[in-house]
Order: C-alpha cells, then structure tokens, then sequence
C-alpha cells in the first residue's frame, strides 16, 4: 500500500519557454505534486514531525517554477522532483503535473502540461 500527500491546483507565475516573450513575461503556471511515503506513523503520533509538512513543499515548488527560466516544463517539473526527493528523505516517490493554461499559441486549446514521476533510487 501506498500513502501520499496531494496538493492541487497551487498556481504560480514564471517565465518558462522557448520564446522570448514567454522568458521576459510573467505567465501562469498550476501545479498538481503527489508525494508517495509512509503516513502510517503521522496518522497514529498526530505529529507533523513524522510526515512531510505541505506547506514548506509549496514554497519549495513556488521557488522552483518562480525561479530561473527554463525552456521546456518538461526540465522545470524535473527540477521539482529533483529538488523535493533530495530535499525529503521520507518520500518514495513524487508525480508533478505542471500545466501552462495559457501558451502562446494561435490555436485555441486549454493548456499544455507534462507529467513526471520519479522514485528514490
């Protein structure tokens, strides 16, 4: 069996793309991030000290995509599983979906967004 923390919909502006307009203009950005570990033990202490505290996993993502442009979401959701798996030793694996609702595209569709899951190890 599996736990994890889910946190959704955490919107964030960067500048991310291969354009130069998308790198010189804030765009937004909404990020899903599944954090796989153990719960058991939080679930019967009641004691953030045995999880993983969500909201200093918020800051790190909003550091991340709010930081250095990229090229592709593709390397910026890398740099978040990356970042979180060294970060916090008690995740087994993290999935991010980071979606970019607006492109600058003439067609008109919903967004763009990749996928990526990454275990420790």
């Amino acid at each position: 069996m599996t736990d994890k923390i889910i946190l959704m919909g955490l919107e964030i502006y960067g500048r991310h793309g291969c354009s130069e307009e998308e790198r010189n203009h804030d765009q937004l950005f909404i990020v899903d991030a599944e954090l796989y570990l153990d719960l058991s033990r939080a679930a019967k202490s009641d004691d953030l000290g045995d999880t993983i505290d969500y909201a200093l996993v918020i800051d790190d993502i909003k550091k991340i995509v709010g930081g250095t442009s990229r090229n592709l979401i593709e390397t910026v959701a890398q740099d978040i599983c990356d970042f979180l798996l060294r970060r916090y030793l008690l995740l087994d694996s993290v999935k991010i979906i980071l979606s970019k609702p607006n492109p600058p595209i003439d067609e008109k569709f919903a967004g763009a967004a990749v996928e990526i899951v990454r275990h420790r190890g």
